[in-house]
């Protein structure tokens, strides 16, 4: 199976909806990424992320129930799908593998 490309920030994207589990929506999952890596992001920038990995197939979303606290609307909820699951684990075994391949004169440095 070939592996669809992901940018750094697809990536961050959907490691953080997995990490929110059934509370991924756009602001808890924009939140949770600024608190994980002290970058501050545009909510436009987190659901153009989220929209391209639900196009790849790596995420799915449906719509939550209304909530008072939103004034009444709904919430769009994503999960990782098993592609999406597949692909973090790709990802994590290359990276794994590049840094455990790094000669320990130069991890000195790192």
């Amino acid at each position: 199976m070939r592996r669809t490309y992901l940018g750094e920030f697809e990536e961050i994207v959907l490691l953080t909806v997995a990490i929110l589990g059934n509370n991924a929506y756009g602001v808890a999952i924009t939140e949770e990424i600024e608190q994980q890596t002290g970058r501050l992001l545009s909510i436009s920038a987190v659901h153009a992320a989220l929209h391209r990995l639900e196009e790849k197939s790596m995420l799915s979303s449906y719509m939550g129930d209304a909530t008072a606290e939103r004034g009444g609307r709904r919430k769009r909820l994503f999960s990782v799908t098993a592609l999406g699951n597949r692909t973090l684990d790709e990802i994590r075994l290359l990276r794994n593998r590049m840094w455990d391949s790094i000669p320990p004169q130069a991890a000195i440095s790192i």
